[in-house]
């Protein structure tokens, strides 16, 4: 075991016993699942819930992209390498992908729209704002 899936593990010990008092298993039994969870590739990978705000990322911008027929996928790989792009999803309807992403101003999000989305395999954009995000969250279990 690393010494971050240690670290991480006496991080959750409290988690684990609160887990184990709540569904009335042992805490290696727990333990055990978690780890088939994780080989699984159920469980990806443990993040941090930020405040992209306080980090200051003040804009969500979604961003509608319709790309050549057949480089959709090349396309999707290659806006899904900006740190700043949250979220990339292949969809159906009128255009190809969506995009979620944050931007700390105006200008970060101009840049990225016109010059770093001005790709040789994207035809069109179309971008929208977010003014208030009422939630925002992936973890629904």
């Amino acid at each position: 075991m690393s010494r971050y899936s240690e670290s991480y593990f006496r991080m959750q010990e409290f988690h684990v016993e609160v887990m184990t008092d709540e569904i009335g298993i042992s805490p290696p039994t727990v333990l055990a699942r978690v780890k088939k969870l994780e080989n699984d590739s159920v469980i990806k990978f443990y993040s941090a819930g930020l405040d992209h705000e306080k980090l200051g990322y003040d804009l969500t911008a979604i961003i509608e992209v319709i790309s050549v027929k057949g480089k959709i996928g090349e396309v999707e790989k290659h806006i899904a390498k900006f740190p700043n792009v949250c979220a990339v999803y292949d969809i159906t309807g009128l255009t190809d992908m969506t995009i979620v992403a944050k931007f700390k101003n105006r200008t970060q999000l101009s840049n990225f729209v016109k010059k770093d989305l001005a790709l040789p395999y994207v035809e069109r954009t179309n971008t929208q704002l977010v003014l208030l995000t009422v939630k925002e969250d992936f973890r629904f279990l």
